[in-house]
This record gives C-alpha cells, structure tokens and sequence, in this order.
C-alpha cells in the first residue's frame, strides 16, 4: 500500500486575530491562516483584489457617463438659457436649483477616481454633499415649475423641443435628466460599500472611504425620506380631493397614508348589506360611501360617513385563519364595535395586518410621549435637595398633630372650662386653619392673661 494512503488528511485551520475581533466586520477583516503554508491567503486576498478591481471600474466608468450627462445640461440648457433670456433669473434657478456646482463638484471627483484615488477624492467630495441634499430639497418644486413653464412659455417648449433632439441626447429629455443627482447618490453609496468592504485595513484609503459610506448614506437616507413623505402627501390629498365638501379634513401633518378599499361593514339586525369604501392612515380610520352615480358633479366622490380613531381600537379575526373563502374582523372602540367582512381571504388578512401595525406603532409613540411628559415634569433638583424638602414637607405635619395632641390634653387637664377646642379629626390642614381663624377672633374679643397666649402659640 503507497504509503501517501497511509497519511491523515491535513486540517485547515481559520484563525481571527484578536484586533479584527474589535473592529467592524467587513470581508477583508477575517484573516485566513493556513496550516500548511500561505495560498489560501493569496488566494483570499487576489479575490478581493479583483472584486476590488471590478467595483472601481464600475465606479469610474459610470462616474464619466453621469458627468457627460450632468455636462448635457450644464451646457445646453442652463448656460445658454442665461445667454438668451427665455427664462427670468428666478425661474431658470427654480428649475435647474444647484446643477452648475454639482457639475463643478463631480469633474473634480472625476479626476480624482481616474488617476485611482479613491480616497481623497471622496473625501474631497463629501464636502460637497449639501448641494444634493438642497438640490433633493427643491426636486419637487423644480417639477412644478417646469411643469407650468411647458403649458405656458411657448418660446421655451420650442427650446426644449431643439435641444432635447441633437445627438448627444441619444432620445433623453430634461425631464429625464434632473432626477439624475437623486440616483447617482444611490449609486455611490452602493458602490463606496463594495468597494470599502474589499479593500484592506492596512490601505491608506480604508479610513477615508469608511467616512465616505458613513456620509454617503446619511444624504441617501435623507432623499428617500423626502422621496417618502412627498410621495404620502400625495397619496393624502389625492384622498381629500375624492371626499365631498370641505368638513372632513384629512391634511394634517404627521398622518400617513396607509391603504384603502371596498369592505362590508356588518349592520344591525334587519338593515341591508352595503359595501363601503375605507381610507386607513397612521391614526384615522374612514368609513365613508359613495355619492349617487347619476350625481352630475360627485358622482365619482365618496361622503365620510365616520371617522374611528386608532388609538382607541383594539383589531381582532374573527374567521379567516383557514383556507376558507373570505374572512371577517372586528374592531373595538371606547363607544362602538365594528365589524368587517370580505370575500377576499387575502384581502382581509392585508387589512388585519395593517390595522394591527397602525395600532402598534400609534401606541408606542404614545408611549414614549407620556414617558417624556413625565421626565419634563419632574423637578430639576438633586437628590439630597428634594429628600430636605420631602423631609421639610413631611416630618413638621406629624410634628404638628402630635403638638396638638398633647396640647389638647394639657389644655383640658389645667382648663377643662378652656374655649379652645379642637374637631375630633384633627389630620387635614384646612379644618387647622377655620380654627386657628375662630381662635384669633376670640382671642380679639376676650383678652386673654400671659400664659394662655403663650400656651395658644404652643398648640398652634
């Protein structure tokens, strides 16, 4: 028998040192060790250097096509509007906001990733990140704008129409081009992971790409949140505009759309079944009916007929957690219970999830609300300060019912034909004060000897 039969397989072995341990994990931070020598290693390391690779051309070569594209409009819109005139100086600024300093901003980038200087030319850039949250900031109004410019201004449609076709536009319009900042912003927050997680912690760059991502994805965080609450401003007065007069107002600000559709809501005996249509948001429920069809106005409008709010709901299924067809819930408020019911086994399940989580979160900010109330309520003194004033408060009452017992009792035992009397419930302060009253006054009307002032001021 070859004795390489005989041998025992050797064991690999993965070891992570003890400062990578401490450190953020990222795919460069396990250090492989190889028992037998140091090609695993290599190998592990060229593949991140490939992924590596692969990341930064990615990197470059979109970052020259969105140049090329931000130049597009730099160029043929903007400078050459402010050349002729077609647009006032406040409108052209409401539509373009901060394209030429962004423009300015990535040619510098540019250089900077060409020559492979990741790094400093992130760090560089990250100084430069306000122009896109500003720019995210008037994204919307810009659209307003140009919206209004294209149905009013026929000289700057005929403009638009003659740029927009010249070659270097390959079929894009304006209109495809300003959201270009919001995505890139995306892009780079992508593509600085990748490339941060394949690079080495001994890289002079890790450092400065580390703080790039951290950067990147705080303005990326903060153009979604406002793409978010935009896109539910909408949705809300899209609902408000459905809903007949002006009494029920469902603009308000921290409400968020939710969803809405067609539910049966289950009447009282003998009154017929009536599908109704529900608006759910953040902290409202609406039940509300649809206007006559042949209305000539509000035909296509629906009429509020209840508002419920969440916080006072509890959400429960009633059936519906077999594959049976349809499905009923219930809901209970402070005066009213209500229930729901739907063919739909799918959609009545959607319904019971999202009510369940409206509640849930609506309750937890309550929650957190009442915990800051009573933290801002409570006296901003230390510790020893209010146990002396507790001290102050607390032990001279019993001090004082215990004076007045024992003043009692020598009153009646030297003067038992003694004015002073006292209630036989002597704890409250109000009933001390009537007789500290009563007692003046008779001390006025019939003056009283040395002593029995200076025993009267004992007992009180």
């Amino acid at each position: 028998m070859p004795a390489s039969r005989n041998q025992t397989p050797k064991k690999h072995c993965v070891s992570v040192s003890l400062s990578d341990q401490l450190s953020p994990p990222t795919t460069m931070s396990v250090y492989l060790k190889h028992s037998g020598g140091c090609n695993t290693v290599e190998e592990q390391r060229a593949r991140w250097e490939r992924k590596r690779n692969r990341t930064a051309k990615e990197l470059v070569e979109t970052e020259q096509r969105y140049f090329e594209q931000m130049e597009l409009i730099a160029t043929y819109f903007v400078e050459i509007l402010k050349a002729k005139g077609t647009l006032r100086q406040d409108v052209r600024e409401a539509i373009f906001g901060s394209i030429k300093s962004i423009h300015s901003a990535n040619q510098i980038l540019l250089v900077y990733l060409e020559d492979g200087k990741f790094g400093p030319g992130f760090e560089n850039f990250c100084s430069c990140l306000h122009l896109y949250t500003s720019y995210a900031d008037n994204m919307e109004h810009a659209v307003k704008v140009l919206q209004e410019q294209i149905k009013k201004n026929k000289a700057f449609v005929r403009f638009k129409k003659l740029q927009e076709s010249r070659p270097e536009f390959q079929g894009l319009k304006l209109e495809d081009l300003l959201p270009l900042p919001l995505q890139r912003i995306h892009q780079y927050k992508h593509l600085l992971r990748d490339l941060t997680e394949n690079t080495s912690r001994d890289n002079l760059e890790f450092q400065q790409l580390t703080k790039a991502v951290k950067a990147v994805s705080e303005v990326s965080q903060h153009i979604q949140d406002h793409a978010r609450s935009h896109a539910n401003y909408l949705q809300i007065l899209r609902v408000q505009k459905l809903l007949k007069g002006r009494k029920t107002k469902v603009l308000a600000p921290g409400r968020w759309y939710v969803r809405e559709g067609w539910l049966t809501a289950v009447p009282r005996k003998g009154e017929e079944l009536k599908p109704k249509m529900f608006f759910l948001f953040s902290d409202i429920l609406l039940m509300t009916k649809q206007c006559h069809p042949l209305h000539p106005v509000h035909s296509d409008k629906f009429i509020c007929q209840c508002i419920y709010p969440l916080i006072e709901c509890t959400v429960e299924k009633v059936f519906g957690h077999t594959k049976s067809q349809g499905g009923l819930i219930s809901l209970t408020f402070e005066s009213e219970k209500l229930l729901l019911m739907s063919n739909d086994q799918e959609d009545i399940h959607d319904w019971y999830r999202c009510l369940s989580a409206a509640i849930g979160q609506l309750r937890s900010k309550s929650t957190i609300v009442h915990k800051k109330d009573n933290l801002a309520r409570r006296p901003l003194r230390s510790k020893e300060a209010s146990m002396s004033i507790e001290t102050q408060s607390v032990i001279p009452e019993r001090g004082k019912k215990r004076n007045l017992n024992e003043g009692q009792w020598r009153e009646q035992a030297t003067n038992p034909n003694s004015q002073c009397s006292f209630p036989e419930s002597e704890g409250t302060a109000s009933k001390r004060l009537r007789l500290a009253e009563k007692s003046s006054e008779r001390s006025l009307e019939k003056p009283t000897n040395t002593e029995d002032t200076y025993r009267f001021c004992i007992i009180l």
